[in-house]
This record gives structure tokens, sequence and C-alpha cells, in this order.
């Protein structure tokens, strides 16, 4: 760091330069930020108010965004503004992240707008959202319910509906196109495309086997998709033409299909080949558009070079864990974070956040996740106690701020820290272990004082 300061004191490097260094020091000092808490309630108690105030230990912080626990979280891609949240209790909450309540140190975001659960929104769990490419003034969400829904973010109302007959697992629209073609990965073994200008959901790209868990549009082909399903396979397909799938990527191929020119031109199309052993539940491209990077429930995670569709050999160790039916989705960088020729992706796993390097896959860091064996949650069903797992991960744009989504309720946040902020905080925790300590030592004597009154208590049978 010093050495780029010197380098723009004399004028050697330019301002580029030392922002990149400066946004890559912060990647790498980010840490839970206890402290900033998501409040889903919408009513409480005085009682429920000093339960809350106490750290809970399943969150971390005390506050549950989703009382079922959150499916899924995006942020808008051009103020890093606005967070929406999906959960299985089938509501959607809108969060300004620019709002939250500051007492005590610790920052409460509560929700600006919320979508219910009715018949006209979504009847069962949400599974993944996004906003609309261009501005942050729409957003779209599919859901277990078989639908695909268009709201307007400022009025949180539904502006149109799509019943796909088939579970939505997850979806997509295109950062560049012209179209407005949503791609959508269902139950059935196609890819559905819902037209928003017609209205039309009949056009479906066939070639999976079984049903199609994840798509992603080419950041910068905007007629090129990328889909993983439950049969092993990742495709990628080109929706102007007839055939419209461009073949497999394949786990054995290094190598890739050249074609005439080395880059794939008139190159055979590959149909047959497993992109990952068990069901592939996650397709993300670089920014770039260079790379595809697949998740699989083989507990891989592998990168493509897309030109060629060879395996890059990138290797992420034993740790990686996926098991989860839903769609997992790895988190890359921005590449203006971390400079040219390189990427990082953040990867949800069970019970932490794992950094890696994308292309060489040595591990960076590794954040835990504070109260990440059993959470208490409460649904339509009543209370019960569920593992808890990282279900989703969202890049603020305009800041180095990630935030995850858990199925124990919680909304965390991971923000940069400084060694001072690190030592405070610890110091912090420490503070809240002790009091903790006290008051269950207090509860422990009472429950032995009440135990040992009762036992020399004299019982008489008759």
């Amino acid at each position: 760091m010093d050495s780029q300061l010197l380098g723009r004191a004399l004028g050697t490097a330019g301002p580029e330069t030392l922002q990149r260094a400066v946004l890559s020091r912060q990647l790498h000092a980010i840490q839970a930020a206890p402290e900033v808490g998501f409040d889903g309630q919408e009513t409480r108690s005085r009682d429920h108010e000093d339960l809350q105030d106490e750290v809970d230990e399943s969150t971390g912080h005390g506050k549950r965004a989703h009382q079922a626990g959150v499916n899924c979280i995006a942020i808008d891609r051009f103020e890093g503004r606005y967070l929406i949240s999906g959960g299985a209790d089938a509501t959607i909450k809108l969060w300004d992240l620019e709002s939250s309540e500051n007492t005590l140190k610790r920052y409460v975001n509560r929700p600006a707008a919320m979508v219910k659960k009715s018949p006209s929104t979504h009847q069962y769990g949400v599974t993944h959202l996004c906003f609309y490419p261009f501005d942050s003034l729409a957003f779209l969400s599919s859901s277990y319910d078989h639908k695909l829904i268009v709201y307007a973010t400022e009025t949180t109302t539904a502006s149109a509906t799509f019943d796909l007959d088939s579970v939505v697992y997850s979806h997509s629209l295109s950062p560049i196109a012209d179209h407005l073609l949503v791609a959508c990965a269902t139950q059935q073994s196609a890819v559905r495309l819902v037209d928003l200008r017609s209205g039309a959901s009949t056009h479906s790209l066939a070639g999976h086997r079984r049903a199609v868990l994840s798509v992603a549009w080419s950041p910068h082909e905007e007629y090129i998709l990328a889909s993983g399903s439950s049969d092993g396979t990742a495709r990628l397909w080109d929706i102007r033409r007839s055939a419209n799938s461009l073949g497999v990527l394949d786990l054995e191929d290094s190598v890739g299909i050249v074609g005439e020119d080395g880059f794939g031109k008139k190159a055979r199309h590959r149909e047959h080949g497993r992109t990952h052993t068990d069901a592939v539940n996650g397709v993300v491209w670089t920014d770039d558009g260079r790379h595809l990077v697949t998740a699989g429930h083989d507990e891989r995670v592998r990168v493509w070079d897309v030109s060629t569709g060879a395996n890059a050999l990138s290797h992420f160790g034993p740790i990686i864990k996926n098991a989860h039916l839903s769609t997992l989705l790895p988190l890359l960088v921005p590449s203006h974070v971390v400079g040219p020729g390189k990427q990082v992706m953040f990867y949800p796993n069970q019970k932490e956040i794992l950094m890696f390097d994308l292309f060489d896959g040595t591990l960076l860091k590794r954040l835990r996740i504070p109260g990440t064996s059993a959470a208490s949650i409460r649904g339509t069903a009543g209370q019960a106690n569920v593992r808890s797992r990282t279900t989703s991960l969202a890049w603020r744009a305009g800041h180095v701020d990630l935030y995850s989504a858990h199925s124990d309720g919680a909304i965390r946040a991971w923000l940069p820290r400084t060694a001072e902020e690190i030592q405070s905080n610890n110091g912090e925790a420490e503070g809240i272990d002790d009091a903790e300590d006290e008051s269950r030592k207090r509860k422990r004597e009472a429950l032995n004082e009440v135990f040992r009154d009762l036992t020399k208590q004299k019982i008489t049978f008759t």
C-alpha cells in the first residue's frame, strides 16, 4: 500500500492503480459485522423487544429478517442502496441499506416495504429474486408455487404474473440485451423463456433430461445462455439457432473444441458428457464473459473456458459442501475491485463463507458464520429447529460490502475491518459472553435451590 501511495505522489502510478490497491486491501479485510442487523418483525410487544435486546446465539445479533428462513437476496446494481429478500414464508421484503437505525453502536435495518403472502402474490417459499437489469424500479421473483412475478419497486405491487405450471428454481434477465426474455429454470427438463414484452411463456429450450436448477445469461453476448440441470450437465445455448444447444461442458475435457480458428469457429458440438457427477445447481459468468463457474452436488466447483468449452481444472479442495436441491450460486467479486486477469470467488458453504482465488483455487479466507449449529425458526405450522445454512450471497455495488442470507432467518453483513475495529468487536463480544455466563450461572443457582427445597420435603404415599 505504501508503495502505491509513493508511486502516486511521484506520478509513476495512476489513480486507477491506487484505487485498485485500496479496494483489494478492503476486500481482504472483510469480516463479520455483528452490529448490523435486519429486523423483519412487523409488530412487537414490550416483552418481545426486551427479549430481542439480548444477543441470539442462532443469528449472532438477535434479529431475524424472515421468521421462517431467508431463501434468497439481491441488491440493486446501480445505487447499491436497496436489498430485497425472499423468505420461506412466501414474503418479500425491501430494505433501504442507507436508513438503518443506530442504537447503542448497533445498526438495525427494518423493512421499507413488504409483499405479504396472498392469492395475487406467492403462496409458497420464494426461490430467487433479481432487480430489473437497467434500473432498480422493478424486480422479479420466482417461487415453489410455479409463479414468476414482476413487481414495481416503489409500490411493491405485482404488475405481471406468469404461471409456468412447474416449480421455478431460479430465473435470469440479460444485463445487456434489447430483448426482455426471462430464462427460467424449472422442474421440467426444458429451459423456459418468458417474454416480458408480449407476455408469452411458451418458448422453451430442450436438451436436458431432468429438472433445470440454474440459468444465467452471458454478460457480453445477448443471445447466449448457460443452464445447469439435475442430470449433471451444464449447457450453453444460442436462442437464435433452430438447434439452440451449443453443447455440453464435459469435465473430462481440459483441451476444448477449438475449431478452425482455435476459438470454436465451425467446431462440432458436444452433446454427450458430464459437467459434474451429480446435479448442477449453480451457474455463474465472470463479468468479462470469458469463463463460466458451475457448482454441483458432487461438492465440486469447476471453471470453464467458454470459447472452447475446456475445463480450466481449478481445484478448490475437499471443503466445498453442496447438498441442497435449491439453487446455490457462488459470488464473483467485480473485476474492478481485484484488477485485470484476477478473479475472487465467495462460496456459500454450510457454516462459513469461503473466499477463493478463482483460477488457481487458493483459499484466501474463511469467514465463520456465528451460531450455525441449529436455529429455532417459526413458520405457519409452528416452531421447529433446523440446521442453519447459507442460502444466498449478494454484493453491494459502489462498496466493498458482502451480504449473506441464511435459513435461520438472518441476513448478515460482512464489511471491511481494520485491526483496531476487530479488536474492539472482540472485546465487546467477550463482554457479552461474560454477561451471558453470569446470567446462566444465576439461573443454574436458582434451579439448584429449587431442587434442594423439593428434595428436603417429606413425601408421604397413601
